[in-house]
């Protein structure tokens, strides 16, 4: 059974004031707080079981290469990829997108080609590729959003050339929190022989991905939203793109032979992998998705469901707020604004009640852009916030409504 309290009392970041008031913490799109046993975990690896790993012929290495090694077999079970080759560990999603941006441009991206995105991609979906198509005299081609958020799926076949080489589109909005169908868009794609890396930055989260169920190339997403350590992340790929991908550094751990002469390159998942990885935060991130599966997916979707459900009915109840992508399926986040207030003064007087929000144009200038605000507000919700704080977060935004108005 879900027990909120419990629940509740395995992070503890939620139990502290801030100015004088109860923490509600409404900003989990943007990273998730931590359980005690993450934190322990990492606080056991930081002050006791610590060693370089794969090259050492002590205990301790050996014990962290156990550990890393684990955490990657654990996101491959959890993402359901084929092998835990295809598991390159990263620093985040953005690392990770900034990463096969370079390999896959440096193998597949030529003159007069074309990148496809879509016009709701977070800023770390948009500006590597922009690179890419700078470096190598490529096109970024976009796919649009209709009114309600929805992408423009129907019109994707006629933007697909042949000159297209990816296609990258966000598994589910950080701005409008709605899941897009990914698995069509990749039929689509492949129909036409391009692969799809999906960001899974804001899917990884809710229960993550069936990747051979959907037939996607690439994956990536981020630790720090997924309630583990920040640093951390993952991009997938399936192994027939990344063997043929060039490394995107170069240095330790990712070398088979070195000579002044020529250099040869480890086999997957090394090959990715230069220098001391973040085997702590790997193992943190192992032991946060063990959290995440004891808790059960199908209460935290209920719960988070039931949450957001709850904020957009109270939300409806004060005049001049607009929400932004009325469309389902959605995740646990609404974004909204409040006629003729600027989102950020709102989110500064909320702030000061114990209330963490967040506003602004959300990383996201061309989707605010499409809708012709220059900026939002977004509740953004866990598992362990309850119908309570959303209650008092009302209150204070009708009370910054009125200061405001």
């Amino acid at each position: 059974m879900f027990n909120i309290n419990k629940i509740r009392q395995d992070f503890p970041a939620l139990h502290q004031e801030v100015y004088g008031k109860p923490l509600i913490y409404f900003d989990n799109a943007a990273t998730t707080q931590k359980p005690k046993a993450v934190i322990d975990v990492v606080n056991e690896m930081n002050s006791k079981t610590n060693g370089n790993i794969h090259r050492a012929f002590h205990y301790l290495g050996n014990l962290c290469t156990e550990r890393y090694e684990a955490a990657r077999e654990t996101i491959r079970r959890y993402l359901n990829a084929a092998k835990k080759e295809e598991i390159i560990f990263t620093s985040g999603t953005t690392a990770g997108i900034n990463m096969l941006a370079f390999s896959f441009g440096e193998r597949y991206v030529h003159t007069g080609d074309e990148i496809i995105i879509s016009e709701a991609e977070h800023h770390s979906n948009i500006v590597p590729w922009q690179l890419l198509c700078e470096r190598k005299d490529a096109s970024l081609k976009i796919l649009p959003v209709h009114d309600d958020g929805r992408l423009a799926v129907e019109k994707l076949p006629e933007l697909i050339t042949s000159r297209t080489r990816l296609i990258c589109v966000a598994q589910a909005s950080n701005v409008l929190g709605i899941r897009n169908p990914v698995k069509e868009i990749i039929a689509i794609a492949h129909a036409h022989g391009v692969p799809v890396m999906i960001d899974g930055a804001q899917g990884a989260v809710h229960g993550g991905i069936d990747i051979q169920d959907v037939d996607g190339d690439f994956y990536v997403f981020s630790g720090h939203k997924l309630y583990g350590p920040t640093g951390t992340g993952v991009l997938y790929g399936k192994e027939k793109y990344l063997a043929e991908l060039p490394p995107y550094q170069g240095g330790g751990e990712m070398i088979d032979t070195v000579s002044f002469e020529r250099t040869t390159y480890a086999g997957l998942p090394l090959k990715f992998e230069a220098g001391t990885p973040n085997y702590t935060g790997a193992y943190g991130l192992k032991t946060a998705i063990d959290y995440l599966e004891q808790t059960g997916w199908d209460n935290i979707h209920q719960q988070e469901t039931s949450l957001v459900n709850y904020a957009m009915q109270r939300l409806q109840e004060i005049d001049g707020v607009h929400v932004y992508g009325a469309a389902q399926p959605k995740t646990s986040l609404l974004a909204f604004g409040i006629n003729g207030i600027h989102p950020s003064d709102i989110a500064l007087l909320m702030d000061k009640t114990g209330i963490a929000v967040r506003a602004g144009h959300l990383c996201a200038q061309p989707l605010m852009r499409r809708f012709g605000v220059q900026g939002m507000l977004r509740f953004s919700f866990s598992f362990y916030n309850t119908k309570e704080e959303i209650d008092t977060a009302i209150t204070a935004l009708i009370k910054a409504k009125q200061l405001l108005a």
